[in-house]
């Protein structure tokens, strides 16, 4: 072993900082970093000292630096506004050295543009449950034979905002853009669309963690959300909406890493007055949220109201789910076996009845 420290020292000088550097920086897999950390202590020091894994991490996701403001301590992820003033230590540099080789191993390197799993609430439903919250969820502004929306209820001051809260399909997740569709009611008169004059996201977490799922079950049946259930880390700028029934897409300024899974959706002004009873209205068909979601068997979990998380690693829970998924793959293989036999049986069976006739006569 001291053999091997040796010339990994002896390699590093002969290289140099900026060329062994380099060297690092053509890894692809964050395994191999990890794998190349446990070669001897002289060079783990070097990739920590070096913000090796940072640096993979960034170039993995563009656009992070600035919303890791993160530190992992005893396996918990710190607002960094808690971190002491050795902020520069050996300590320092092991923990963002582990939460950055956290976030690259876990998050999914696919934009998707499903990173929304569940509605939880609005600020107010005009028509429940046929107007409720959770048609967004469905792409377009039908379903079947019926209208598919959102809507608000409605106010003679067209300067009254809206809410719409979301659960994000994991608890860290990088999102890069907000799609939202305004619904433009076709059984009107002269089709008229009721967008929000503009539109602002925020991102954050839940101060009940434990309690959020009774949360959404008392909101969701008409309750309006409390906004001190939540507590915001990211608010973006104000994006104009077009009066348009399309999917409109807003890019924020920079990536941004929410921990926790909350997002709101804010639509601040009324564009839409409807003639029938005279008031302003707001009704979304469909809303999107675009990003890179953490992969399993990585998670997080809140441990409290302040932003705190624990990092997760369990692969039990991968193997578990890839054995139940080739469990009913071989159960549906064995359907479909069973039922091509049955045809296979039931058509020779025609054949020889149609044979036996034809002898007969």
């Amino acid at each position: 072993m001291a053999q091997t420290r040796e010339k990994c020292g002896d390699l590093m000088q002969w290289l140099g900082v900026d060329m062994f550097i380099q060297v690092l920086m053509h890894l692809d897999d964050p395994s191999d970093l990890v794998r190349l950390c446990a070669v001897s202590s002289s060079w783990r020091r070097f990739v920590i000292e070096h913000g090796i894994c940072k640096q993979l991490c960034l170039r993995k996701f563009p656009g992070m630096c600035s919303n890791v403001d993160l530190i992992e301590v005893d396996n918990l992820i710190e607002p960094v506004g808690r971190i002491s003033d050795c902020r520069r230590s050996w300590e320092w540099l092991k923990r963002n050295h582990r939460v950055y080789a956290f976030l690259a191993r876990g998050l999914s390197p696919v934009v998707t543009k499903d990173c929304i799993s569940e509605a939880i609430c609005a600020s107010s439903t005009d028509n429940y449950p046929e107007e409720t919250i959770q048609n967004t969820l469905e792409a377009g502004d039908r379903v079947e034979d019926r209208a598919s929306y959102w809507s608000s209820k409605g106010q003679a001051n067209p300067d009254v905002p809206e809410r719409l809260v979301y659960k994000l399909a994991s608890k860290l997740c990088l999102v890069t853009e907000i799609h939202v569709q305004p619904f433009q009611a076709y059984f009107q008169y002269g089709f008229p669309i009721y967008s929000s004059k503009s539109v602002r996201f925020r991102l954050g977490h839940s101060k009940f963690p434990m309690e959020l799922e009774d949360d959404i079950a008392i909101v969701t049946y008409g309750h309006r959300p409390r906004d001190d259930h939540f507590v915001w880390s990211y608010t973006s700028p104000e994006f104009p909406m077009a009066q348009e029934s399309q999917l409109q897409k807003f890019k924020l300024p920079e990536p941004v890493l929410c921990i926790g899974g909350i997002l709101q959706v804010e639509l601040l002004g009324r564009a839409q007055r409807q003639e029938i009873d005279g008031l302003h209205y707001i009704c979304l068909s469909h809303v999107q949220a675009a990003g890179q979601q953490l992969m399993k068997p990585f998670d997080v979990e809140l441990t409290d109201s302040t932003g705190e998380c624990s990092l997760e690693y369990t692969p039990e829970t991968e193997s578990s789910e890839a054995a139940s998924a080739s469990l009913r793959g071989r159960r549906i293989a064995a359907s479909l076996l069973r039922s091509f036999v049955v045809r296979l049986l039931g058509r020779e069976s025609r054949d020889q009845g149609d044979a036996s006739h034809q002898a007969s006569s």
